[in-house]
């Protein structure tokens, strides 16, 4: 073999699936693929999109930390990038941890994209005080194993220099540089009118504490083409199957309840891959709403979009990539899309997109990292093979009642029950075999059947929906 052939450079990227899988929705929702909330595909998948060369594989780790794999990671990848939100929080301190014992065994570069503290939009960091020392052993480590760590903006950059560390660089979202040096978002039409098409999106801390639901249900009122996009793994169990179990099941306001109005008017969607995501979106007007990376969906599909912010985390991103935002907490009740619209400039999102996408692959240039922009075809080859694969649509809101409509559940179902038997027999082979070798030691008998183990993978929506019917 040739000296001059190179050789592939293998990257483990963090997250929660390869922008290639293509996963049923029964499957993706079972697995959780979208880590709870399928803003975390957005910039994974962009992640993956920027970091695929000619000479450069990346493989994703399914989001999963595995502190026993790392002579394994060690063995078979060159680095590690690991792109995040808002981690620094005290709910994340347990992942975080793990995250860092599994760095702490790493032998090869480890690169952070993007990380953001998460406060109220004051910027008080009182509340991260106990989960400090956590952040330390965190942001040590990385450095240890890489030249600087990303962060999303200015809140978390100040806060970790506060902390002592120095080599901290404001990068953003990978998200946002999806399309590299590309964010064509314009305005499309001259002002919303009542047939405008426009979507919203919020979490249920929005809906419930902030008064998104108030917004949700005025602009509902005004405007007939509206839809909810919801991004927590609850709110697409809810569309699903109906699922109310979560405690975010309690919330009613929210549009993806199937009490909801826009549930039974079929104005609900959750995405489970970004690309579909960001294609529906291409039709609309206008988003907005508290979810950031709903309303960066929007962007990236070149649509207007206006973010409700209400804590740090969004705050600096809007801030660093001068994304049009209000604050929630001084938005009026009866605030309508069409006055958000009106006053929305994307001079500043577009016309400084360069000079930031330039500081991003400068980032990834010192820590060691080609893109596929620089040293690639631009993502050529990955829009081709993601435009050749047929991804699911959007979870939508179960209101029918035709066959059709249940045979990929039921498969599903039929599916699970099987492998839970052929399960159930194995144990059972084992047990038998412990038993027969045990020599007097009494094992404990396998007590759980097929069928309730079939109830727990399958839980109570289906019970329900079978009692009722949808409706």
């Amino acid at each position: 073999m040739s000296h001059n052939v190179r050789r592939t450079k293998r990257i483990l990227l963090r997250s929660g699936k390869s922008p290639y899988d293509v996963v049923p929705v029964e499957e993706a929702l079972h697995r959780d693929v979208i880590a709870t909330n399928s803003g975390n595909l957005i910039f994974s998948d962009a992640a993956h999109k920027i970091l695929e060369t000619p000479h450069t594989e990346v493989v994703s780790n399914g989001i999963k930390t595995d502190v026993n794999a790392a002579g394994r990671i060690n063995e078979e990848y060159d680095a590690f990038v690991v792109p995040l939100a808002n981690a620094f929080r005290p709910s994340f301190e347990p992942q975080l941890k793990r995250l860092t014992r599994l760095i702490g065994r790493l032998r090869i570069p480890v690169v952070v994209l993007g990380v953001g503290a998460q406060t109220g939009l004051n910027y008080d960091p009182a509340r991260l005080k106990p989960m400090e020392r956590s952040v330390r052993d965190f942001v040590s480590a990385v450095l240890d194993r890489s030249a600087s760590i990303g962060v999303r903006g200015e809140f978390t950059e100040k806060y970790l220099k506060d902390l002592g560390f120095r080599d901290v660089e404001v990068i953003g979202c990978p998200s946002l540089f999806m399309y590299g040096e590309e964010l064509p978002v314009r305005k499309r039409v001259p002002e919303l009118t009542a047939d405008s098409r426009i979507a919203i999106n919020g979490s249920h801390d929005a809906v419930r504490k902030l008064g998104l639901d108030r917004i949700i249900r005025r602009t509902h009122a005004r405007y007939p083409n509206l839809r909810f996009i919801g991004q927590n793994l609850s709110d697409a169990q809810q569309l699903h199957w109906r699922d109310l179990s979560h405690p975010n099941g309690k919330v009613k306001e929210m549009p993806t309840h199937p009490d909801h109005p826009m549930y039974r008017e079929d104005k609900a969607r959750v995405y489970i891959d970004p690309v579909t995501w960001i294609d529906d979106l291409r039709d609309f007007d206008f988003s907005f709403g508290s979810r950031i990376h709903g309303n960066i969906a929007a962007l990236l599909a070149g649509t207007p979009a206006t973010v409700l912010c209400s804590d740090s985390r969004t705050l600096e991103l809007c801030r660093y990539f001068e994304i049009p935002y209000r604050t929630l907490d001084e938005l009026p009740e009866d605030v309508d899309p069409a006055r958000l619209y009106e006053e929305a400039d994307f001079g500043a999102l577009t016309g400084n997109h360069h000079q930031r996408y330039q500081r991003f692959t400068a980032f990834l240039d010192k820590n060691g990292l080609e893109n596929t922009f620089t040293h690639g075809d631009g993502g050529a080859a990955h829009e081709k093979r993601l435009n050749s694969l047929d991804f699911p649509e959007g979870v939508r809101p179960w209101i029918d009642t035709d066959p059709a409509s249940l045979i990929a559940r039921f498969g599903w179902l039929h599916t699970r029950v099987s492998e839970l038997t052929a399960d159930n027999a194995r144990l059972k082979r084992e047990l038998a075999r412990a038993k027969a070798g045990a020599r007097g030691t009494v094992a404990a008998p396998v007590t759980t059947s097929v069928y309730r183990r079939a109830r727990r993978v399958v839980g109570a929506p289906l019970r329900r929906a079978l009692r009722g019917g949808p409706h």
